[in-house]
């Protein structure tokens, strides 16, 4: 038991490295909302999520967030990106986890898949309106943003952006959760970090 508790460990330690070096390769895909970038630091987690459980991949969301701002910063001087990166990463990995221990196959990861990023997406539209986007304006100094300046925001911007991101981050999970398959077989049974 204290092996597969180690061995778990040094996965989850494995798979938050990868997670924050593939957020440092960041891009932004929509011209109009270039503050908006794409990374793929979810799938590590995605992975630690389905092979060692759902606090796993919390952890991985974590770890890969405190990271990046301590090695990076925030131009807001709060994490306030972190913190909603991270929300949208827990938002999107919960969701396909749960639907897929129902459901465990290919037919189920792809549902559970659509789902994470259609409740990722929506959520953090939500989100944003509420919290980010007033917590940004706020701490950068700027003035507040009206309500139909909000909402303009997370229809034209946020709102494609999380759609995008999530159909492009599922498209690359499931191409290599096919490749990974028989090293994910094989960790199952290790599962300990519920």
């Amino acid at each position: 038991m204290r092996k597969n508790s180690v061995k778990t460990l040094v996965a989850i330690g494995m798979l938050s490295a990868i997670a924050y070096v593939l957020m440092l390769l960041k891009f932004p895909i929509l011209p109009a909302a270039s503050f908006l970038k794409l990374d793929f630091s979810d799938i590590p987690a995605l992975i630690a999520a389905l092979v060692f459980g759902p606090g796993a991949g919390i952890l991985v969301e974590f770890l890969k967030n405190v990271l990046d701002y301590f090695m990076t910063g925030s131009e807001t001087g709060v994490p306030v990106g972190h913190i909603s990166n991270f929300i949208a990463g827990i938002l999107y990995i919960l969701p396909v986890y749960y639907i897929y221990q129902k459901v465990k196959s290919k037919k189920g990861l792809i549902i559970a898949l659509v789902l994470g990023t259609v409740i990722m997406s929506l959520m953090m539209s939500v989100l944003n309106y509420f919290l980010f986007l007033p917590a940004y304006t706020w701490f950068l100094g700027m003035p507040e943003m009206s309500a139909s300046a909000m909402r303009d925001m997370i229809v034209m911007a946020i709102l494609p952006f999380n759609l995008i991101k999530g159909i492009l981050t599922s498209l690359l999970f499931v191409i290599l959760f096919e490749k990974l398959a028989s090293w994910i077989k094989k960790q199952v049974p290790a599962k300990s970090v519920a």
